[in-house]
């Protein structure tokens, strides 16, 4: 439960300094009227200062499942709880993901209670913020 909190302020604290970093950037692009506007991500509405695609937060109920139901076993259990043969399914199932499923993926898991294992939570969320500082 304890790990989940934690996800969740790194995610929220995470969007806090996009939005920082995106408002200075409008400042920037009004005093400097040159630079042209950063692209969207594939499947962004363009209505939001974040992108709910690529964004951890649940900005809607629905879950989405990435054939990964056998996780739902996993629900409510902590991040270090896990051993090696857990582990290993979390891997397979990270592994076929494509980048820009992975946020989805996190949020998927969140929404239904389920906790990454630590190592796979430090490489899906350094594929996050990699693509976020692509667009």
């Amino acid at each position: 439960m304890v790990a989940l909190v934690v996800f969740i302020l790194l995610a929220i604290t995470i969007v806090i300094l996009i939005e920082i970093r995106e408002r200075k950037r409008q400042s920037d692009n009004s005093d400097n009227n040159t630079t042209p506007a950063p692209q969207r991500p594939e499947g962004c509405c363009g209505e939001h200062l974040v992108c709910e695609k690529e964004t951890l937060l649940n900005t809607n109920m629905q879950i989405e499942y990435f054939d990964d139901e056998e996780l739902d076993q996993y629900a409510g259990r902590d991040a270090e709880s896990y051993n090696d043969a857990e582990i290993a399914v979390f891997n397979d199932i990270f592994t076929t993901l494509k980048e820009e499923e992975v946020a989805s993926w996190c949020r998927s898991l969140q929404m239904r209670n389920i906790s990454l294992p630590l190592n796979i939570r430090e490489e899906a969320l350094m594929i996050v913020r990699e693509r976020r500082n692509m667009s």
